[in-house]
């Protein structure tokens, strides 16, 4: 699948694709950090005929939905095409609870990735640094066996 990207001077990017069954898609990212989902007319590509604006909250909510199967595909397709990587899910342990992911210092200790983070049956894609685990959350680590292994001792508390 195409997706075209479009700056847009002044105001952000514009990405769109268009559907197996014809409909053409489109997010407009701002530099305000807004963004709105756009559905362009059947009849007409180039005339927007709706318009969703969503703050952070509901944009990331609406990534977590549409990518969280995505991403565990993904991740599988990259072990077929990578000799070497893993990914390993592990339990954090009651002593990350309530500190921010960067106080692990996974990657800079282990050289291994945290690429998620699924807490209630919702994935956070990429965390950032100042995410703060919680109690029964899963962290994804992608890595080398042994860089993963030692990602998985340092969040198990170990």
């Amino acid at each position: 699948m195409d997706v075209e990207q479009t700056a847009l001077p002044g105001i952000g990017l514009r990405h769109e694709f268009t559907t197996r069954a014809g409909r053409r898609i489109g997010v407009v990212s701002y530099r305000t950090g807004r963004r709105d989902l756009v559905v362009y007319d059947p009849q007409d590509p180039d005339r927007v005929c709706e318009t969703v604006k969503l703050n952070d909250e509901e944009a990331d909510a609406l990534v977590e939905l549409l990518g969280a199967p995505r991403i565990v595909a993904r991740l599988n397709a990259l072990h077929r095409e990578v000799e070497g990587l893993v990914s390993l899910q592990v339990p954090v342990s009651a002593q990350w609870a309530g500190r921010p992911m960067g106080d692990a210092q996974v990657r800079t200790q282990t050289g291994a990735s945290i690429v998620a983070i699924v807490r209630s049956g919702q994935v956070n894609a990429s965390p950032a640094p100042d995410f703060v685990f919680a109690a029964q959350d899963v962290v994804v680590v992608v890595g080398s066996p042994e860089s993963t292994e030692a990602a998985g001792h340092i969040l198990a508390g170990g």
